[in-house]
């Protein structure tokens, strides 16, 4: 096996909406493919990835840093010695050479966008799909067949109405699902409660299908407010309530709000993770971690902060990567998490499972061709295909 060929380029994925902290007007990720010289019916195997939502596209770390050292390498150096087949272990190793430790800012993404194709290329390669070739390499052997999945929306617009947020979560639950999740920290606590109110309405008061997110917006004092105005509704989780990095905020609000708690998106290593389990007070009976491989390094990456948490006691289940991306949906299966992230209609192409994939009570099953299985997502495979066609 070789690698032919690289090629990278940008992918708008712009809307209107916006949260907490940010808008989307501008919002873009990077897209990828890895041709290989394998030949199967006619054309080559092609590995795919792309960088998640809510962080821009890496381009320029992945043209200078990270494709060129890919290309530079042997192919003994990308290939498993004993079997001959594509190792992206080994690639990881490569394309991190030569990089200080710490900053896992930009560059994680453009790891974990490379990381993506090598996986959706190596399992193509092994004529498996991703969860399948990862459960038998990384897991147990017996995947999960299918994976909770929770509707993420509820997100700010221009004239946003409350009856137009009630709508949008009505839609969630026609597509299949039982678990909301929505925006709050973008207006004012009387107005968010409203909002909160509005939404439990239509899930026939059960506020336990609800999860909030603030995107990091809170300082302590804001936090706290908000808690104690929520907590009258036993909330799916309260999510990323400060800066991911603000640990002793967490610790505290960890001591005050009794309910569950989601954060872990934006923090991008094994090393971030591990802190945020040390010292912010996160609790492995109720709480939920949320990193997302392809910001983070990669699946290589994911693996190690797997092993940290069993280490400090986590199950696997209390994991559920953000992104809503069909490469977390696959890890999810191969490792036992606790589900994945979904974003019914925002961030296309790249955004959502395969075309025509159906939730039945928040839960979806896999694609079972070989790879992630880009091939079934018709408009975004059209953009894939183009970057080297």
């Amino acid at each position: 096996m070789k690698i032919v060929s690289v090629h990278e380029d940008v992918v708008p994925i712009s809307s209107s909406i916006r949260n907490a902290f940010i808008d989307f007007s501008t919002m873009d990720c990077s897209v990828i493919a890895v041709v290989s010289d394998v030949v199967r019916d006619g054309k080559p195997v092609v590995g795919y990835g792309f960088n998640s939502n809510g962080r821009y596209s890496a381009g320029e770390i992945l043209r200078r840093r990270i494709i060129p050292r890919l290309t530079a390498a042997s192919d003994a150096d990308i290939t498993d010695p004993d079997s001959g087949e594509l190792d992206p272990a080994r690639v990881w190793q490569i394309v991190m050479s030569n990089e200080k430790p710490g900053g896992h800012g930009e560059r994680s993404v453009a790891v974990g966008v490379l990381d993506m194709a090598l996986f959706d290329l190596a399992s193509k390669l092994a004529e498996k799909p991703l969860y399948r070739y990862l459960s038998d390499r990384y897991g147990d052997g017996e995947p999960d067949d299918k994976v909770f999945v929770y509707a993420a929306g509820g997100y700010y617009a221009p004239d946003k109405s409350l009856r137009d947020l009630q709508d949008e979560m009505k839609r969630f639950l026609d597509l299949g699902y039982r678990v909301v999740k929505m925006k709050i920290g973008g207006a004012s606590l009387i107005d968010d409660l409203e909002r909160i109110e509005a939404v439990i309405d239509v899930l026939d008061g059960d506020g336990s299908r609800l999860a909030v997110d603030v995107n990091g917006r809170f300082d302590l004092q804001t936090a706290l407010e908000y808690a104690k105005a929520i907590e009258q509704y036993g909330l799916f989780w309260y999510e990323e309530v400060g800066d991911p990095l603000d640990y002793q905020l967490q610790a505290v609000l960890s001591e005050q709000y009794a309910g569950p708690m989601a954060t872990g998106e934006n923090l991008f290593s094994c090393q971030d993770a591990r802190n945020l389990i040390r010292y912010g007070g996160m609790r492995a009976d109720r709480d939920y971690l949320q990193f997302d491989p392809a910001l983070s390094y990669g699946l290589i990456e994911y693996l190690r902060t797997q092993e940290m948490l069993a280490q400090h006691g986590w199950s696997s289940r209390r994991c559920i990567p953000h992104g809503g991306h069909q490469f977390s949906l696959h890890i999810a299966a191969a490792l036992h998490l606790g589900g994945n992230e979904s974003y019914p209609g925002e961030f296309q192409p790249t955004g959502g499972f395969a075309d025509g994939a159906e939730v039945v009570d928040s839960y979806v099953g896999l694609t079972e061709s070989p790879g992630i299985g880009f091939e079934h997502k018709a408009e975004f495979y059209r953009v894939l295909r183009d970057l080297h066609s």
